[in-house]
């Protein structure tokens, strides 16, 4: 059968029996023009169809403590633009407060061949040595630079890049503010991680704490969940009166309930960093807003999937702190917060 065409260019068919011929040219015509459309649909739902980036997640710490960090780096994205299982997947990993899973969970996070890792809580030295070539951006810890994974925070140079937790300074604040709250304290009991990598500079700022204001320390160390009960009650002989938690690698967030818990049933006073711990019944925490910097992570992520080389994202370092107080746990000790103390708190639990 031959196709012929019309004074205007039109293709036609010849009429069969019983078939009008602007009818047959009509349905012709139409099928024609859906052509492109076809085309131009099966090139968008190609497109659409094309894999989600993997971001890898690594954290020391467990998920129940953890989990609400993923959730606010997700939100980060999702301000971004980025909409998870259509843009990105996550690929997790958490060591549970077990220093010693870092190395191994690292390295099966590189076999999965994430684009970027955000790795928070201790995971960030893993990561970097396990997976040398793949930007890591770090969501909460010590500084790159004094770990030797970025020549500074202003031009990094290597692949971690991300936002910084001085934890080690800051540490130096948690005996004023607990003797602040309780000034009749005379003997404080530290528990210190040995796995944390900021040990050497929160010790050192922890003793000069304890000599300016002249109280009895005690001190315990822990490496593993098996340690904290032998530490714990070493205090408890030693006749301590109030706890500070020392800056953790993971295990003291993984296991705070427990520690929290004993604490209070020898009616111990607890400060610590992480806001996690006054929900758990510490009296208070101080320490930079961690909430905020995973937030922040989202927008290092979007850069580096973006194009943008992770040695050249200058490394922040937090400027939001916030001083949270336990009012349901300072009743049950007798205590009452002075002024100096409640002007500066950015949030109270009743």
């Amino acid at each position: 059968m031959k196709i012929r065409t019309d004074s205007f260019g039109e293709f036609y068919l010849p009429l069969r029996a019983g078939a009008t011929c602007r009818s047959t040219r009509r349905k012709f015509l139409i099928a024609a023009a859906a052509f492109p459309a076809v085309a131009w649909a099966g090139a968008v739902f190609g497109e659409s169809r094309k894999p989600p980036v993997l971001i890898g997640w690594f954290h020391a710490g467990s998920r129940t403590v953890g989990g609400r960090s993923l959730t606010t780096f997700k939100e980060g994205m999702a301000a971004l633009g980025w909409k998870e299982g259509s843009n990105y997947v996550i690929e997790e990993r958490w060591a549970d407060g077990r220093m010693d899973r870092l190395p191994a969970l690292a390295e099966e996070l590189k076999v999965k061949k994430p684009a970027v890792i955000v790795a928070a809580v201790g995971a960030v030295f893993a990561a970097a040595k396990a997976a040398p070539d793949i930007p890591v951006v770090q969501a909460q810890g010590g500084s790159p630079v004094v770990a030797g994974l970025a020549a500074s925070l202003a031009r990094p140079g290597g692949m971690v890049t991300g936002v910084t937790n001085p934890v080690s300074e800051v540490s130096e604040k948690y005996l004023e503010l607990l003797l602040a709250a309780a000034p009749k304290l005379q003997r404080v009991g530290f528990l210190v991680d040995l796995t944390s990598r900021s040990y050497d500079a929160s010790m050192k700022n922890a003793r000069r704490a304890i000599e300016h204001y002249r109280v009895e320390a005690r001190f315990a160390e822990a490496a593993k969940p098996e340690d904290l009960d032998p530490a714990l009650s070493r205090l408890v002989k030693e006749g301590v009166q109030g706890l500070v938690l020392m800056p953790s690698a993971g295990l003291f967030n993984a296991e705070r309930r427990r520690i929290v818990k004993f604490a209070l049933e020898q009616r111990w006073p607890v400060v610590a960093g992480p806001r996690v711990f006054v929900e758990e019944g510490a009296l208070l925490t101080y320490g930079a807003d961690a909430q905020a910097n995973f937030r922040r992570a989202a927008y290092y992520v979007d850069r580096i999937l973006k194009g943008a080389k992770p040695g050249d994202l200058p490394i922040e370092q937090p400027t939001k702190f916030e001083l949270v107080l336990n009012m349901k746990t300072a009743k049950a000790l007798g205590i009452t917060f002075p002024k100096e103390v409640l002007v500066l708190t950015t949030r109270v639990i009743e």
